[in-house]
């Protein structure tokens, strides 16, 4: 719980008044609240009596968080091969596209050694010496070689784990597929003008050509593309941590940097990624085989952290862009924090609690200990408290929320008229933990109950 500051001690008889909200905090400063202590001749009767003050009365809300990166992304092995170069070292700060590992894949380059051979061949091979009655064989032989060449390009951009990669190549298959089937189609229409007698043989014969060496050269092609895939590069600028996400707690690394924004494309560990015994590093050494699929490097964005927390759903309407926070960590005791709430998201989660909560995302700034001195740099991931700051009444009529009684669904105040003890009905604003604004019902300077109401009746004599 937040500590208070204020001129109000803490009074006894707070369970007095219902709170609306109880995950609601708050703290005060409030300027002028002076308490004397009431009795009934030389006998302490356990009532307390002050004054009605005007201050400020800050709201605030308290949610569980955690520190989450601008963005988190992982590198798998596209294909099944050998970890060939490994070009970076745990903690070294990469730029996005930089180049991080080399993977050697033996079926990929066959494949494409194959494709180059057949591009030669179609690229020295001239037009077909063919006539009609041979060119439907020739364009059926061309056309089945090509969807064997698109085959193979899309099975081996299937096996591709990053999201991202993956669509590009299979997109690249889509286009190559699509001009190809344009080549074929216009060679198919040369041999109909040929029967027809309005073409010559030798049109013919030079459109098959084309598309013969176009599906040559779009079957080198994709199969470039996909060796060119073993090549690793960061897909994001950041700090280099080996390995797949953190496995083995409540949550993975994906899930505590869900609200960045930010790229992540995390695919389980595979037979190749380490022996998973304890006292064994897990991470991929280099020379060692990896299957399609398995996490070799993650870069984490940390240039600018942020923060999710989970507001209650009784609370989370008081919750807007712009609010100011104050944030403490688990892992830095004496820290305090600043952060600003970025979005509020539409949809629910269920809380740890089993309730229904909304989750909250906020810029972090930076923070400072109780000597004042800077605060070290949080970790994603980090456990955090988050006090967000939802209302404020500046130059409010202010009471303790000790004082504040409610009676049949009605908030009151005992207060003190003509030497008598008077309940008064008041309507309340912002409702902090010890001291609540009142909007109406009491004056600033106004002789109240701030401590034992319990004990008091109307009618009876204050001092």
């Amino acid at each position: 719980m937040a500590s208070v500051s204020s001129d109000v001690p803490r009074p006894d008889g707070r369970s007095l008044r219902a709170r609306p909200r109880p995950g609601v905090l708050a703290l005060a400063l409030v300027t002028l609240v002076s308490l004397t202590a009431a009795s009934c001749g030389d006998e302490d009767t356990g009532v307390t009596v002050g004054q009605a003050g005007r201050g400020t009365v800050d709201e605030i809300v308290e949610a569980p968080g955690s520190v989450t990166a601008r963005a988190a992304a992982t590198v798998s092995a596209p294909a099944a091969g050998t970890l060939d170069e490994l070009l970076v070292e745990p903690g070294d700060r990469v730029s996005k596209g930089q180049v991080v590992g080399v993977l050697d894949a033996p079926e990929l380059e066959d494949r494409r050694r194959a494709a180059e051979k057949a591009l030669d061949q179609a690229s020295r091979g001239g037009t077909p010496s063919v006539g009609t009655s041979g060119f439907t064989a020739v364009q059926r032989r061309t056309d089945k070689r090509a969807a064997a060449a698109f085959d193979d390009a899309r099975d081996a951009a299937d096996k591709i784990t990053d999201e991202q990669l993956r669509g590009v190549l299979l997109k690249q298959v889509d286009a190559a597929q699509e001009q190809y089937a344009a080549a074929s189609a216009a060679a198919g229409a040369a041999l109909r003008s040929v029967q027809r007698g309005v073409a010559s043989l030798g049109q013919a014969l030079g459109s098959l050509s084309a598309a013969q060496k176009l599906q040559a050269q779009q079957a080198y092609d994709l199969a470039d593309a996909a060796v060119e895939a073993l090549t690793l590069r960061a897909p994001v600028a950041g700090v280099v941590q080996l390995g797949g996400p953190a496995t083995g707690g409540s949550s993975s690394l994906n899930d505590l940097l869900s609200g960045a924004g930010g790229p992540a494309a995390a695919a389980p560990q595979s037979a190749g990624g380490g022996s998973g015994l304890p006292g064994v590093d897990t991470a991929v050494p280099r020379g060692a085989f990896v299957a399609a699929g398995t996490p070799i490097l993650t870069v984490v964005d940390v240039t600018r952290l942020g923060l999710t927390a989970e507001v209650d759903e009784t609370d989370v309407l008081l919750v807007e862009p712009g609010v100011a926070a104050t944030v403490e960590l688990d892992a830095a005791t004496g820290a305090a924090y600043e952060a600003t709430v970025r979005a509020v998201d539409l949809l629910p989660t269920t809380s740890a609690r089993g309730g229904v909560s909304y989750r909250v995302r906020l810029d972090l700034a930076g923070g400072k200990l109780d000597d004042g001195t800077a605060a070290p740099t949080p970790r994603p991931g980090m456990s955090a408290v988050v006090r967000l700051k939802v209302r404020q009444a500046a130059d409010a009529v202010t009471v303790p929320a000790s004082a504040v009684v409610n009676s049949a669904g009605q908030d009151t105040v005992w207060a003190v008229q003509n030497g008598e003890y008077r309940q008064l009905p008041v309507r309340l604003g912002v409702q902090g933990e010890d001291v609540v604004q009142v909007t109406s019902g009491l004056d600033p300077g106004q002789r109240i109950v701030v401590a034992g109401a319990d004990r008091v009746r109307a009618g009876d004599k204050a001092s």
